[in-house]
């Protein structure tokens, strides 16, 4: 019965009879290359061998006397056995071919032994490929043993592999750097459940208190239950403000499913528009500075970015104050502005309000601070910079600039129409 032969396998079955130990496919590896190289020499050695020229054959004496065959000795008158003398003719093909036949001798010995040798030496290969092949690979088998010990208990502690910056150098350190971005994002992942928690939990609360008191109070009247009851509203009000603050920051960390071209300018009006009956309630002064800003990218997560920019410019800012937002097309970039006076914020906190759920004192009242959360979210999945800096008399100053787009052409073809005008401000 014929075996059926590698190539006539099924994918599983090839799978199952290749080595899958990284050592024995090294040691695999180098006895083949040796092998290899071996035969290789073993062949070049062989056809030098048989090419060289042999050397000179003399046939015949100084003296002109008659020479015999190889083992005879010059012919005798009267002596029986004596072999007749050869001409020198006879005498020199009779040393050819018995030279042919030594040199081929001596050819298949040299291959031979060669052979034998080189199949000693295979073995030896192999085995000393086995030792360097174990050798190099102590070091990952070193860095999987930790990497296995690593969870999310202990996700603090690191390779730390000492010695040359080789390649498994830089491969340790880059899962050292790995490690350690898992870390932070799983700290930070952490903080944002907990804030999450105490925000709802908060407002749970005082539903509850409501309820209980109206439940309690036997004297309640129609009025006292109406006013809990527009408390109660505000509260959900309230609450679903901060789940849908929570969504869309949620699915702008996730990253954007679709790109197209959107002038960010066309958005900025349109969300200043929107803004403008709280901006003259607070009796605030808007100084939009307005010019086209082509880019590319989700035209519902750039309305969010811009209406929570102006949102905190406005929320946080004094009577009287006022705000500025400007677009502008800077080296092929679309970049928004929005400042505002307001209470004065220390420079080195500034980076803390694009954090989740950080007030910086402020009363929940004023927000639940997500606003500039979600901005900076929706900036990284735009892949924008984003900066911001305290003004000196008070406020803050952010601005976010969109990669330039491949093709500047239909930037300006959106329509305000298009934006989603169930987003609104948060």
């Amino acid at each position: 019965m014929r075996l059926p032969s590698l190539a006539t396998l099924a994918p599983a079955a090839r799978r199952r009879l290749t080595p899958r130990r990284v050592g024995v496919r090294l040691t695999l590896l180098y006895g083949a290359l040796f092998l290899v190289s071996g035969a290789i020499l073993l062949a070049i050695t062989y056809v030098l061998v048989a090419r060289s020229p042999g050397g000179d054959l003399l046939v015949g004496g100084a003296d002109g006397e008659l020479l015999t065959a190889p083992g005879g000795t010059p012919a005798e008158e009267g002596v029986p056995g004596a072999q007749a003398p050869l001409a020198p003719g006879d005498l020199a093909a009779q040393l050819r071919a018995q030279a042919d036949r030594q040199r081929h001798a001596a050819l298949r010995q040299l291959l031979v032994q060669s052979g034998i040798a080189l199949a000693l030496m295979v073995v030896v290969s192999a085995a000393l490929g086995w030792l360097v092949a174990v050798r190099a690979l102590r070091p990952l088998r070193t860095m999987t043993g930790t990497i296995r010990r690593i969870s999310a208990h202990n996700i603090h502690e690191r390779l730390a592999v000492r010695g040359p910056a080789d390649e498994l150098k830089v491969l340790a350190d880059t899962v050292d750097g790995l490690l350690g971005r898992l870390d932070a994002a799983l700290d930070s992942h952490r903080r944002f459940v907990a804030n999450a928690a105490h925000e709802l939990r908060t407002p749970l609360t005082l539903e509850h208190a409501l309820l209980e008191e109206s439940l309690i109070d036997r004297e309640a009247t129609t009025e006292s239950f109406r006013a809990n009851f527009e408390r109660l509203l505000a509260i959900s009000e309230q609450q679903a403000r901060l789940l849908e603050s929570l969504l869309t920051l949620s699915s702008s960390q996730h990253g954007l499913e679709h790109r197209e071209p959107l002038d960010v300018s066309l958005i900025a009006e349109w969300v200043l528009h929107a803004a403008r009956p709280e901006i003259e309630r607070r009796e605030l002064r808007a100084e939009p500075v307005i010019g086209p800003a082509a880019a590319m990218g989700d035209p519902v997560l750039v309305q969010s970015l811009l209406a929570h920019l102006v949102d905190n410019a406005v929320r946080h800012n004094t009577p009287g104050g006022h705000l500025e937002i400007a677009t502008r097309t800077r080296g092929g970039r679309a970049v928004v502005t929005v400042a505002n006076s307001g209470p004065p914020v220390p420079p080195e906190q500034v980076q803390r309000l694009f954090e989740p759920f950080q007030r910086l004192g402020r009363t929940a009242s004023e927000g639940h601070g997500l606003g500039l959360a979600i901005v900076h979210a929706v900036a990284v999945a735009h892949e924008a910079g984003i900066s911001a800096r305290a003004r000196a008399g008070g406020g803050l100053a952010v601005e976010v600039a969109f990669p330039a787009p491949p093709d500047h052409a239909g930037g300006h073809g959106m329509d305000i129409a298009q934006l989603d005008n169930g987003t609104g401000l948060r």
